[in-house]
Parts: C-alpha cells; sequence; structure tokens
C-alpha cells in the first residue's frame, strides 16, 4: 500500500467528516492518535472538546458551545470521544466509546464490544461509527481500527470490519473517516484505512491537522502522544469555537 501524505489528503477533500489517525512517531517513542470533528449545520458546528475528571481518569468529551443552540437529540454530537482503561485508549466518532469501555472491563474484545451497535441513526447518510482502541503496555504498542456502516445505503444490513496492526511502524499511521467527500446524501468511507505518515512533534503533527482540514467546516480536534516505554501522554485540542 502506498504510503499517503496526510496533509494532501485533507486539503484535497473539502468534507472528510469526523476523522480518526492511529500511529507511531517518527522517532518510535510514542503511540499517536488525533480525532477530529467537523459540521455543516449549525448543531454539528456547536461543539467543542473538553477534558473532564471521571474516577480519577481523564475523559475527553464533547460540549455544545452554546446551549441555546440545542435542538432534537443530541445524542450524536454529545459524547465521551475518549476514555482510558488501565493501558488501553478508546477514541471513537461518538457514544460507542462507552459500549467500548464496558465491555473491555467484562472481558469482551474491541470487536465483540462492537457487536451490538451499527451505523448512526440519521437517515439518509446513516454516517459510519469510527472507533480505534490502542493498547500501550511495557514498551509495547499495538491498535485496532473499526467502522460500522450500512451497506451502501441499505439500513438493512450492517457492515462490520475491524483492522488490527500489531507492529506499528515508525513514522507511520492509518486514517479513517467517516465521508469520502462532500453529497447529499453523504458517501460512507470505503475501503481499508489508508496508510499515511506521522511526522513531527505533536504540535507539528496537530497544527498541520488543523491547518490541513476545511475551514467553513472544521469543528474541533484532539491529538495525544503516548509514550510507549511509560504509558504517559501528552495532547493537544484545538477549538474553532473558543
Amino acid at each position: 500500500m502506498e504510503i499517503k501524505t496526510l496533509t494532501k489528503l485533507l486539503t484535497e477533500n473539502e468534507y472528510p467528516g469526523r476523522g480518526i489517525v492511529v500511529g507511531k512517531s517518527e522517532d518510535g517513542k510514542s503511540a499517536v492518535v488525533a480525532y477530529w470533528t467537523m459540521g455543516r449545520s449549525a448543531g454539528s458546528r456547536n461543539r467543542i472538546f473538553v477534558k473532564e475528571e471521571e474516577n480519577g481518569t481523564e475523559v475527553v468529551r464533547t460540549k455544545a458551545f452554546d446551549e441555546k443552540l440545542i435542538a432534537g437529540d443530541p445524542s450524536l454530537i454529545i459524547y465521551a470521544a475518549v476514555r482510558q482503561l488501565g493501558n488501553q485508549t478508546i477514541v471513537t466518532n461518538g457514544d460507542q466509546t462507552d459500549t467500548i469501555f464496558e465491555g473491555l472491563k467484562k472481558g469482551l474484545t474491541f470487536e465483540q464490544s462492537l457487536r451490538e451497535r451499527k451505523y448512526e441513526h440519521d437517515a439518509p447518510n446513516y454516517t459510519p461509527r469510527i472507533s480505534s482502541l490502542l493498547n500501550v503496555d511495557s514498551g509495547k504498542f499495538d491498535y485496532a481500527i473499526s467502522i460500522l456502516k450500512s451497506d451502501n445505503g441499505n439500513p438493512d444490513n450492517t457492515i462490520r470490519n475491524t483492522f488490527t496492526f500489531d507492529n506499528p511502524q515508525n513514522g507511520k499511521g492509518h486514517f479513517i473517516h467517516t465521508y469520502m467527500g462532500n453529497g447529499n446524501p453523504l458517501p460512507s468511507f470505503e475501503g481499508e484505512p489508508e496508510l499515511v505518515e506521522v511526522k513531527g512533534s505533536i504540535d507539528e503533527f496537530a497544527g498541520n491537522i488543523w491547518n490541513s482540514l476545511n475551514a467553513d467546516n472544521k469543528v474541533s480536534l484532539f491529538v495525544r502522544f503516548i509514550d510507549i516505554a511509560t504509558g504517559e501522554f501528552k495532547e493537544v485540542i484545538f477549538n474553532k469555537n473558543n
């Protein structure tokens, strides 16, 4: 598979929707994950990422920037995007973060935990649920990426794909996103997660992603670098609404 430049992919796509990148830093010292939100409607754009503490562990959530603008069912835009369970980091584009978290606590695998979920209930788009799980333990790192989507717009069938990467390479990662581009309805992501470069420090990597996302449609960005040797992490959050 040809390795692609992440910033080029983002610059050339007006609306990739929500996206997740997981990989390994150039120096091989850090597990890397990025997640961003985008929106076309006022409700979708009315979001920020916030950090909270829950049972002594940090949780990153989406939150309404202006509570007065919340309308309809908020469950598709307000959720925990990032959770930590021991040496495992869960990052997703919806409330399936909690489904995975609870499943792992019960001894289920990442894939088993997602069996009870399907694509989002936002007809006619049927937005895919994209999820990732990073395992950093005793100097070792692996990750998995999942997508749950409708069968080419047919809501009667859910396509479930899980991709596992047991030996991440320095300076490389995988990118999955909800949409192939703009449209009505929005076309769901197709194929395998794209192999992309992971370049620079956390500030450089985050800045390059943020600056490459469409200025009108980007909403928020979260990036975390996890030290593979110690499990300690540093992170960056960008919010268009401040």
